[in-house]
């Protein structure tokens, strides 16, 4: 793969789109309360940006030429990608945007408590370090670990609409003396050589174009002697390029997730060892012996569902839950209620849905293999 030319910068006219699109919806509880209220053209604009990169473009027609202008673009395909989906996923899942695993008698948000602490432990986080969240989403797990750890953290995200959802959110639970979010691309940077004591990405580094570029800009930052830990999306070395199928299935992960160009496991290791940390373990969480697996809420299976307490999340994700969303965005859509394209948005999120499904299924793919790395003195 040829190195991904970076993007140009521009956050002057991110706000401006910012403002344009959500407007004030960021104030919102969430969910379609947020969806209800967006600028229509703003949001065509955001729709037609994003799925450029995917309509007329399947598996059996991909080629590198397709993967490399997807990656070329990966900072505008992720900005715009959470633009769309950021409100579908507070409705769906909650603020914390990513998996875990159970525990027997596990509620769906202690266990995604859990995975966030356990990050924090097996990284060594104590109270007072100055840590950065690469790709925080509206702030979830950061609040969480500060709350865990007691650390200063620092959000860090190319999506201004998320930047102000995560400091609201901040706020309102007492946190934003210990909790601050700044705007930027992961890729470049903005902070100085050796600024913080340790960094963290959950299922965030993916959006990169190139792992080994991230990882690399990620340990400038970073302190010598410094941790470095992530839960990474990866496809298994099992996942076989030749194979249509599975080709259909990373394909339908990174549409409906935003992603430029997902890789192997081995990938991952190479690109973690040539950024030139020091690895101190990895591991595919996904791959443990748990009774219930990762990805059983997208399945919608309510014989695994742990609690009482879950099932509006399970029923959520059934297919007759995502039967009835899609109807009832329809309908608001051709009445003016809601934004053209928010259908299609749903839509592609199901597909990745199904897709992570027979992912996990088959060992094709991991949400969470651990790699945690220090910085060499």
């Amino acid at each position: 793969m040829s190195p991904a030319k970076l993007e140009k910068e521009d956050h002057a006219r991110d706000a401006a789109f910012n403002k344009a699109m959500h407007g004030k919806s960021s104030g919102a509880t969430g969910g379609f309360a947020a969806m209800r209220n967006k600028d229509e053209k703003a949001h065509q604009l955001a729709v037609d940006e994003y799925f450029k990169h995917w309509d007329n473009k399947a598996a059996a027609v991909e080629t590198e030429e397709t993967r490399e202008a997807r990656r070329a673009e990966y900072a505008s395909l992720t900005r715009h990608y959470y633009n769309l989906a950021t409100d579908l996923y507070e409705y769906g899942w909650g603020s914390s945007f990513h998996f875990c695993r159970f525990a027997y008698g596990e509620p769906f948000h202690q266990a995604i408590a859990r995975h966030e602490h356990y990050l924090a432990h097996v990284m060594g986080l104590k109270e007072g370090m100055k840590v950065l969240d690469v790709g925080c989403g509206v702030g979830g797990p950061a609040r969480e670990i500060v709350k865990f750890s007691g650390v200063n953290v620092v959000g860090f995200n190319n999506n201004d609409y998320q930047i102000e959802r995560a400091t609201r959110y901040a706020q309102r639970e007492g946190l934003a003396d210990k909790l601050t979010f700044q705007k930027g691309d992961f890729m470049q940077m903005p902070f100085p050589d050796n600024s913080f004591d340790a960094v963290y990405a959950i299922e965030a580094t993916v959006h990169a174009p190139k792992l080994e570029g991230v990882y690399s800009e990620i340990r400038r930052v970073l302190k010598p002697g410094g941790i470095f830990g992530v839960y990474e999306w990866l496809m298994t070395d099992e996942y076989d390029n030749d194979n249509q199928e599975h080709r259909e299935i990373r394909l339908g992960i990174e549409q409906g997730d935003g992603i430029s160009n997902m890789v192997r496991i081995s990938e991952g290791l190479d690109a973690i060892k040539a950024a030139g940390f020091e690895l101190l373990h990895h591991e595919d969480l996904a791959d443990r012996d748990d009774p219930v697996p990762w990805y059983y809420p997208l399945a919608g299976n309510f014989k695994q569902m742990q609690s009482v307490w879950d099932f509006p999340t399970i029923a959520r994700m059934t297919w007759w839950g995502r039967g009835i969303v899609h109807r009832f965005v329809g309908a608001l859509e051709t009445v003016g209620l809601m934004p053209r394209g928010t259908q299609k948005t749903a839509d592609s999120l199901a597909l990745a849905a199904d897709c992570l499904v027979a992912g996990g299924e088959k060992k094709l793919f991991t949400p969470m293999y651990l790699m945690v790395g220090r910085n060499p003195e």
